[in-house]
């Protein structure tokens, strides 16, 4: 579920030293205080150096401008990084009520694990033997502190510590380290481009817990990117891919094709608490679209789903199978919800949804 109003007015949040939000439509009004709320919807985040400077200098006392780093916590679900990880990944997973309640959920929770591990195992050998989303967070993060260094130097040296869900680097892996460093200021970061309750919303929790439980309430100033589902960056590079593949078709196949964008689907039960993903997604594929130049047909569609309850549609599968029936070929698949590969790109887009497209349209 999400935060408590309790857990809210609790969480942590000071003065925002290294960010400077801004709503949608890009209003040119800031935030003068960082959202206290995660559901809160943010749906563009900007990062203005000269605003930084300005607030850093003015707001921060003189003890935090050391050379400290400034910790970038990156947050995700993360994935099993061998075969041997991958029961107890399922075990964390299906544990986590804020992304299903069961009734005895953690006998439920272990046996679904054991149930299915054999086969996810299978999949994770036919990408390699595990997850690579450690790997690219890792690079991820080391990119983003050479660019951060440049852009706020005032809040330089800054330093990214990786927050895992399910597997390690967990929540309290991360706080050690940024413990063990000195840290002081914090920018939470999720790595989810659109909000969940049961992802980013999962993690928060996790965070909040971690936090009250290693009194680093005021220890350690806190700010946060809870989404960032149509920042101007995040929609260019999203485009910029769809833009390079299509460049690789003959005009005729351009002329026909439709764009499918694909994102992680999610029960019916937690949407119908009033989760704010789909409308998210939506507007993702609204802005890149816009970006296009609303030239191509497309389509919002939904992978990933689990068990017999009604979830999100309609299915990725589905909507590929259909349309090979129709004689559509040039299909451009687009993982709009994902930020590096891992499972639900590697297996299930490039293996078993590739393989069904093969079979509907010969090609």
């Amino acid at each position: 579920m999400c935060l408590s109003s309790k857990q809210r007015s609790s969480f942590p949040f000071i003065s925002p030293f290294t960010l400077t939000l801004h709503y949608a439509k890009h209003s040119s009004e800031a935030i003068d205080k960082p959202a206290t709320d995660p559901c809160s919807r943010l749906d563009a985040i900007v990062i203005d150096a000269k605003t930084v400077r300005k607030q850093t200098n003015a707001a921060l006392p003189l003890t935090l401008l050391t050379d400290r780093p400034t910790a970038i916590l990156l947050t995700n679900m993360g994935g099993p990084e061998t075969l041997d990880d991958v029961h107890d990944f399922l075990l964390n997973l299906f544990t986590d009520r804020d992304i299903m309640k069961l009734p005895f959920q953690p006998s439920i929770a272990k046996w679904i694990a054991r149930r299915r591990t054999p086969s996810i195992r299978e999949q994770y050998d036919s990408i390699g033997g595990g997850s690579p989303i450690l790997k690219w967070t890792r690079k991820q993060g080391e990119a983003m502190e050479k660019a951060l260094d440049k852009l706020s130097p005032e809040t330089a040296p800054h330093k990214h510590y990786i927050a895992f869900r399910y597997v390690k680097p967990s929540t309290q892996d991360a706080l050690d380290a940024m413990k063990a460093d000195g840290v002081q200021r914090a920018v939470v970061f999720t790595q989810y481009p659109q909000y969940s309750c049961s992802t980013t919303g999962s993690s928060l929790n996790e965070l909040h817990r971690g936090i009250v439980a290693n009194n680093l309430e005021t220890s350690i100033q806190w700010s946060i990117i809870d989404r960032w589902n149509t920042h101007p960056g995040f929609i260019d590079a999203m485009a910029t891919k769809i833009e390079r593949k299509l460049a690789e078709y003959t005009p005729e196949q351009r002329q026909s094709a439709v764009i499918l964008f694909s994102a992680h689907s999610l029960p019916m039960s937690v949407i119908n608490r009033g989760d704010t993903y789909p409308a998210e997604v939506a507007a993702s594929v609204d802005q890149v679209m816009k970006r296009l130049g609303q030239q191509y047909p497309y389509r919002l569609i939904w992978q990933s789903q689990v068990g017999p309850q009604p979830w999100l549609g309609p299915q990725t599968s589905d909507v590929i199978k259909n349309y090979g029936k129709a004689g559509m070929k040039n299909l451009v698949v687009v993982p709009i919800a994902f930020t590096s590969d891992h499972i639900e790109t590697l297996f299930e887009l490039d293996q078993e949804y590739g393989k069904e497209a093969e079979e509907v349209t010969h090609t």
